[in-house]
């Protein structure tokens, strides 16, 4: 594929997955053995697409009304990167916190690996404790 198309492709996947909870747009466009790296904290990898419908299930499951904004994209090679916003609602327990009822605002970069029209390999970089703090699950220490 091309790099117009890798990048058409994840605008797709944001607007599909994200904006409007279609599961199968994951297993269409997740290969098999894709890999995930960063949705979960550091260290937590998602393989296959199952695993990632369960993900993008606990986070729709929390935050329902989620609106991921593609601030900025671009494409070399097989790579696309995407620099994103999300504003969503905290009216759920999908992430294992009681309901808040705030709104978040969160922002990340996403870099992923497309090979034939499937991405087979992703890395996020997200505001994870920003999120944790606007829903009154994490509250920063005072400095000392």
């Amino acid at each position: 594929m091309s790099t117009d198309a890798n990048v058409q492709l994840m605008r797709r996947w944001f607007q599909e997955v994200w904006n409007e909870g279609r599961l199968e747009t994951v297993q269409e466009l997740l290969h098999p053995e894709g890999v995930a790296k960063g949705q979960r904290g550091a260290e937590e990898e998602i393989r296959g697409p199952e695993q990632f419908v369960e993900f993008v299930r606990q986070i729709r499951g929390a935050f329902p009304d989620i609106q991921v904004k593609v601030e900025e994209v671009f494409g070399a090679g097989d790579k696309v990167v995407l620099r994103w916003s999300a504003t969503m609602t905290h009216t759920g327990p999908g992430i294992g916190f009681p309901p808040s009822g705030q709104t978040v605002h969160s922002r990340g970069i996403t870099i992923a690996k497309i090979v034939d029209g499937q991405i087979v390999e992703g890395w996020d970089n997200w505001d994870q404790l920003g999120m944790l703090e606007q829903i009154g699950a994490y509250k920063q220490p005072l400095a000392a």
